[in-house]
């Protein structure tokens, strides 16, 4: 809830998020792997709208 559809989290780690068929961003790996765990960090601390 609060997503604005921006594709930023999937474009920065499309290891962990990906854009759901509603248009939105989703995580679908709550299993993050080790070697993108950066990533995932800067893709969720990236939101525009802090979900």
């Amino acid at each position: 809830e609060g997503c604005i559809a921006c594709g930023l989290c999937p474009t920065i780690c499309p290891e962990v998020f990906r854009m759901a068929d509603d248009g939105f961003a989703e995580v679908y790996n709550e299993d993050v792997p080790v070697e993108v765990e950066e990533q995932a960090v800067e893709a969720q601390e990236s939101c525009p709208v802090s979900v």
